[in-house]
């Protein structure tokens, strides 16, 4: 009796350990999620760029998240002091990820439609196994290669028309947000390597005050001849979403979906990037989806399938 009276009470006492299915399910669910709102957020930004300037929104973007997120800067006791090669990294993170990105991904959309910024941001994880392959020796598989192939296919469908909701130069356009595909790329192999060193929460809030820093100048410059009265009160909503999303939100749910996914499984997520911003643009921004449009979006989800299912074991 006495001992099942211990037995209960170490039982009692014992902390709640999540299962791996279970942690793997919410890892996971974050994956998807992140991806979801960079889609939304990216199809979006095109109303944000026809109201304000894009150095100008990029800044307001970073300030609103370092406002909301500043807490997250403190260190953690247990965590070690940031090392030389840590900090390269979280500079290299944020200038890439999130200065860069920024630049050529809302310039790119108001010169394209949202479907396409979508079909063209789905070749992120082929160009990833690329990136892999020129600097770090990576062998591709042949499946890889089929992959680079369809995200080839299907930006060169889109260039054989004008999109649907484009700007005056769509070519332009598509070519900018291919760049800002290179920087998210970067940033998500870097962004694996940071994982272990400092927690999500942390990570999120460097890497957009770096952001924020970087932009500054360019941002104030922005804002002295902008007439921000003119701005409709609903885009000031759609603007602290964007914030929230592109600097706290999709980050901090990335880097916490990493821990817990490898990064080899955490690639095929990246399909809910085009599927959103596609959705989003037909369904919101009253985009239509032509013939040409959805056998491009076919086959970059072809594509972003091959590069990230993984394979079959033998």
């Amino acid at each position: 009796m006495e001992r099942a009276l211990v037995h209960d009470r170490r039982s009692m006492s014992a902390p709640t350990i999540t299962p791996a299915p279970q942690r793997r399910l919410l890892a996971a669910a974050c994956l998807a999620l992140s991806m979801s709102l960079v889609g939304s957020y990216v199809a979006l930004s095109k109303t944000l760029v026809a109201a304000i300037p894009v150095l100008l929104l990029a800044w307001l973007r970073f300030a609103i998240g370092a406002a909301a997120i500043a807490h997250w800067l403190r260190k953690p006791a247990a965590e070690l002091p940031l090392s030389r090669r840590t900090r390269q990294l979280l500079f290299l993170e944020s200038f890439l990820g999130n200065f860069l990105f920024s630049i050529l991904m809302l310039y790119g959309v108001s010169l394209t439609s949202a479907v396409a910024a979508g079909v063209i941001m789905a070749s992120i994880p082929a160009v990833v196994a690329l990136l892999s392959l020129v600097f770090l020796r990576e062998r591709i598989a042949p499946r890889t290669w089929t992959a680079l192939a369809c995200s080839a296919a299907g930006i060169a469908l889109l260039a054989h028309g004008r999109p649907a909701g484009a700007g005056q130069l769509p070519w332009l356009g598509n070519l900018l947000v291919f760049g800002a595909v290179l920087c998210e790329a970067s940033y998500a192999v870097i962004g694996k390597k940071l994982t272990g060193a400092l927690g999500p929460k942390r990570i999120t809030a460097i890497i957009n005050l770096w952001g924020l820093a970087l932009m500054t100048p360019l941002g104030v410059w922005a804002a002295l001849r902008f007439d921000f009265a003119a701005v409709a009160p609903g885009i000031w909503v759609l603007l602290l979403f964007y914030s929230l999303a592109a600097s706290v939100w999709t980050v901090w749910l990335w880097m916490t979906g990493l821990k817990g996914v490898p990064a080899s499984q955490a690639g095929v997520f990246t399909v809910m990037l085009p599927v959103s911003a596609a959705l989003v643009g037909v369904l919101v921004l009253g985009e239509p989806l032509g013939g040409m449009q959805a056998l491009a979006f076919v086959l970059a989800l072809a594509g972003v399938l091959l590069a990230t299912l993984p394979a079959r074991a033998r």
